[in-house]
């Protein structure tokens, strides 16, 4: 879901390995929301969180999974519904859940996102590899210095790019 710089690259990625792709995106949906759900085998959360994205991974969309679906979700825990998805994947046990982020995070003690044999949650830690921590702070640095100078920055955003944002 959302084909913005992490999930374009995911898709891509996904891609090259042969795996057909199935994408929606709130800017340029080709594919119905509702159709991805009740279709794919995977279903891989990429989207921002938008007061329009807040809670829009519903009940109806859950419980519309086909049969031995994963829900992946390493974007913004807030875009699920989590009581809906927690009640969804008590009913289906065939479905499954991995999940990077929740809303509150961390859960709770006694969350159901910790117990439920049919979700893996990881602490926040989906694509870190740890050297991009270094990357990034000389990419930082790099733009500090060309905005202090006054020379043109190399990887400016508009507040419109920076919405959009995952």
């Amino acid at each position: 879901l959302s084909l913005g710089a992490i999930g374009q690259l995911v898709a891509d990625r996904l891609a090259a390995m042969d795996v057909e792709v199935v994408a929606w995106d709130p800017f340029k949906a080709d594919t119905p929301l509702e159709e991805v759900f009740a279709t794919c085998d995977v279903v891989s959360v990429h989207t921002p969180l938008l007061p329009e994205t807040r809670g829009f991974v519903g009940r109806e969309l859950l419980a519309s999974m086909k049969q031995g679906a994963t829900l992946i979700n390493t974007a913004r825990g807030a875009l699920i519904d989590e009581p809906a998805l927690v009640e969804v994947l008590s009913e289906r046990p065939d479905l499954f859940a991995i999940l990077d982020v929740s809303d509150p995070e961390p859960p709770p003690p006694g969350s159901p996102l910790l117990t439920l044999p049919n979700v893996v949650y990881t602490p926040h830690i989906a694509g870190s590899l740890g050297s991009e921590r270094g990357r990034l702070g000389d990419l930082a640095v790099a733009e500090l210095e060309r905005f202090a100078s006054g020379r043109p920055l190399e990887h400016a955003l508009t507040r419109e790019q920076a919405e959009r944002l995952a």
